[in-house]
């Protein structure tokens, strides 16, 4: 997938989740952005003020079929804020009249655009299953670029970007790609539990 390109943009920051957090507990805005060891601690634990924490995700030329794949995760359309009649992917459209190609000869591998709006706890969510070894190669390295692209931006919230064995600490999967009986399973484990290590005081 040479052609392939992704783009992730933040829409919303930081300073959000950490208001929303301090909203619940009865406690005033602050309107900055949080300490590295809170961002850790909310992604970890998952508390609802991480659905504010939004995105928009490029990914620019990839098989249909994996678009497919990634789209087939109802998280989007759960876990957004704001209200929505409908899922918050956008896919580059195949109609004919709009390419002037014969969709019903296109192959399952023609190239797409996908756009999702997503938020922290989705990424969460479609990581679990989009980086584990029983997703296809091809979907696991669209994915995984994802992943990457985030971590540029947002190097925390790639932290936790977790396939399902690393995020439970074991596999529930029968068909198990036996990566839990590795040295670097043991090691990711550990690193993804470190995260939420909070520093004495």
């Amino acid at each position: 997938m040479e052609q392939m390109e992704i783009i992730v943009t933040k829409v919303t920051d930081w300073d959000l989740v950490l208001d929303l957090a301090r909203l619940t507990v009865n406690k005033n805005r602050l309107n900055k952005n949080p300490s590295e060891d809170f961002k850790k601690s909310i992604l970890i634990s998952e508390h609802s003020p991480i659905r504010s924490l939004q995105f928009v995700i490029e990914m620019k030329n990839i098989p249909s079929w994996v678009s497919q794949h990634i789209a087939r995760h109802d998280a989007f359309a759960n876990h957004t804020v704001r209200e929505s009649n409908g899922d918050s992917h956008f896919v580059g459209t195949s109609r004919t009249d709009r390419t002037g190609i014969d969709r019903n000869k296109l192959p399952q591998d023609a190239l797409v655009n996908h756009t999702i709006y997503c938020n922290a706890q989705d990424l969460i969510t479609i990581s679990r299953k989009r980086l584990c070894s029983c997703a296809s190669k091809e979907t696991r390295e669209v994915w995984q670029k994802v992943k990457e692209a985030i971590a540029k931006i947002e190097p925390t919230m790639a932290s936790v970007m977790v396939r399902e064995c690393v995020y439970r600490g074991f596999c529930p999967e029968k068909s198990c790609c036996m990566y839990i009986n590795t040295t670097k399973f043991s090691e990711e484990v550990e690193n993804y539990h470190n995260l939420n290590i909070i520093p004495s005081k």
